[in-house]
């Protein structure tokens, strides 16, 4: 029996609550997930270890409502991210694609890399990157030094 095949999803709004604790986000389908600690300012874009998983969040101008999507998410099912609010955008070695205005997410290799600029973007910009013994969190804080169309 083949695995199921994986597809862009598009995300829906969702609740977002910002603590000194974390990230909270809260799904369509009622569940919450704290994003722990404060996340860690860097500008233009991070870039992924091998095999991590890459959550990009995008908030409204008031910070309480967002944008979620999971970036080369090969593990959850369509139905579960449809029911959630959460998207996923599936980008192939060498590609790139603008999956909010002014956030662009690549994949060089094994590693899923994340480029935004807040302004552009028309509020914060976190990304997420985790795996089964680690977890990171970061704000992309400012765009990169040479514009996001060298991006593109």
């Amino acid at each position: 029996m083949s695995a199921p095949s994986r597809s862009d999803v598009p995300p829906t709004s969702i609740g977002i609550d910002l603590r000194e604790e974390g990230v909270v986000v809260e799904y369509l389908d009622g569940r919450t997930t704290l994003y722990r600690g404060v996340p860690d300012p860097v500008e233009g874009s991070i870039t992924a270890g091998p095999g991590k998983e890459t959550h990009v969040l995008v908030t409204d101008p008031t910070e309480t409502e967002g944008v979620m999507t999971y970036v080369n998410d090969y593990n959850t099912d369509d139905e579960i991210l449809e029911d959630s609010g959460v998207g996923r955008v599936i980008v192939e070695e060498g590609e790139r694609d603008e999956v909010f205005p002014g956030v662009i997410v690549g994949r060089t290799g094994q590693r899923n890399e994340v480029v935004a600029d807040p302004e552009i973007a028309g509020g914060r910009v976190f990304v997420f990157v985790e795996d089964g013994w680690t977890e990171g969190s970061f704000e992309i804080v400012e765009g990169p030094e040479d514009g996001l169309d060298a991006h593109r």
